[in-house]
C-alpha cells in the first residue's frame, strides 16, 4: 500500500527527502567523496611539479568547494536515479520501501530535488576559475542519463562510474588549466573501481532484475562475474600503482606509496572471496567494505603528499 503525500506530516516529508538524497546513507557520499579528494590532491601535486617544485597542497578553497560538489552531486544522482526506477523499485525488495516507490514524494518533487542540488552545485563553480564551468556540464549530462541506461545497456555501471569520476579532470582543469595523460589514468582507475563495485551491488539484485527486465554488468558478465571484477580490480591497482610512481617516485618517498596498495590488494581478495557465494548478502556486504578502500586510498595519498610537501 502506498502513502498519500496529503497524509504526510512535515517530520515524514523531510525523512523522505533524506531518503531520496540518501543523505541518511552516506555510504555513497564517501565512494564519491573520496576518489574526488585523491584528484584534488594529486593535481596539486601535478601542478607543483609543472612549476619545478616535487610538492604541493591544494588550497583550502579548492579542497572545500570539490567536497562540497561531491557530496551534493551524489544527493542529485540520488534524486534522479529515484525518478528513473519510480515504476520498478516497489518490486524489488531491497528498494521497495524508496519514497518514490511508496508514494511519499512524487515524481515532480524528485526532480525539483535534483534541479535545486543541481543549482547549489553550480553556485559552488563561481569560486573556481571559468573552464570549470564548461567541464561541469558534462558531470550534470552524465549524472541526468546514468540511471536511465540500465534500460537500454548492459553497462549503466559504466555511466555511473564515468558520471561520479568527472570530478577528477574538472578538479585538474581547477588547480592546473588542463588534463593530462596522468589525469585521464586516475579517471581510469577510479573508473575500473567504481564498475566493480557497483557489479557487487548490482549481483545482489540479479535475480530481481531479471524478472523486472533491468539490466546491468552482473548480468552482462554471469557466471564469469567475480572473475571479470578482479580483473578490474587488478587493472585498478595497477593503474594507481602508475599514477602514484609518477608522483611521488621523483620525491623522498620513492616508491614507497605503491607498495601501500598492496593492504587494497588484500581487502578486494576479501570481498570476492564473499562474492564467490553469490547470495545477495555476502555480495551487498563486498560492496559496503569499498568504503575502506576509498578511505584508505585517501589517506595514502594525502599523507604522501603531506610527507613530500614537509619533507620534500
Amino acid at each position: 500500500m502506498t502513502t498519500t503525500t496529503s497524509a504526510i506530516t512535515r517530520k515524514e516529508k523531510i525523512h523522505a527527502y533524506m531518503q531520496l538524497t540518501r543523505f541518511d546513507k552516506p555510504v555513497g557520499i564517501e565512494l564519491l567523496l573520496w576518489p574526488t579528494l585523491w584528484g584534488v590532491l594529486l593535481a596539486a601535486m601535478g601542478q607543483a611539479q609543472l612549476q619545478g617544485s616535487s610538492a604541493g597542497l591544494p588550497s583550502l578553497k579548492v579542497f572545500v568547494v570539490f567536497a562540497l560538489g561531491a557530496i551534493l552531486m551524489r544527493a542529485a544522482g540520488c534524486a534522479i536515479n529515484d525518478f528513473a526506477d519510480r515504476k520498478v523499485d516497489g518490486h524489488v525488495t531491497r528498494t521497495k520501501g524508496r519514497p518514490l516507490a511508496d508514494g511519499r514524494l512524487s515524481g515532480k518533487e524528485a526532480i525539483a530535488t535534483f534541479l535545486v542540488l543541481v543549482a547549489l552545485s553550480a553556485s559552488l563553480l563561481l569560486f573556481l576559475p571559468i573552464q570549470v564551468f564548461y567541464w561541469s556540464l558534462g558531470a550534470v549530462v552524465l549524472a541526468f542519463i546514468y540511471p536511465f541506461m540500465k534500460r537500454f545497456t548492459h553497462l549503466p555501471q559504466v555511466f555511473l562510474a564515468a558520471a561520479f569520476g568527472w570530478a577528477i579532470p574538472m578538479a585538474y582543469v581547477a588547480i592546473t588549466g588542463a588534463t593530462d595523460i596522468w589525469c585521464w589514468l586516475l579517471f581510469l582507475a577510479y573508473m575500473c573501481w567504481t564498475v566493480a563495485y557497483d557489479t557487487q551491488y548490482a549481483m545482489a539484485d540479479r535475480e530481481e532484475d531479471l524478472k523486472i527486465g533491468v539490466k546491468s554488468t552482473a548480468i552482462l558478465f554471469g557466471r564469469y562475474d567475480v572473475v571479470i571484477v578482479s580483473v578490474l580490480q587488478s587493472l585498478f591497482l595497477l593503474i594507481m600503482g602508475l599514477v602514484l610512481w609518477h608522483y611521488f617516485a621523483p620525491t623522498s618517498l620513492g616508491i614507497t606509496p605503491i607498495f601501500g596498495l598492496a593492504l587494497v590488494a588484500m581487502m578486494f581478495a576479501k570481498q570476492n572471496s564473499a562474492c564467490a557465494s553469490r547470495q545477495a548478502a555476502d555480495c551487498f556486504q563486498a560492496f559496503l567494505a569499498n568504503i575502506w578502500v576509498g578511505r584508505y586510498v585517501f589517506a595514502l595519498v594525502a599523507i604522501s603528499c603531506l610527507w613530500t610537501t614537509f619533507n620534500g
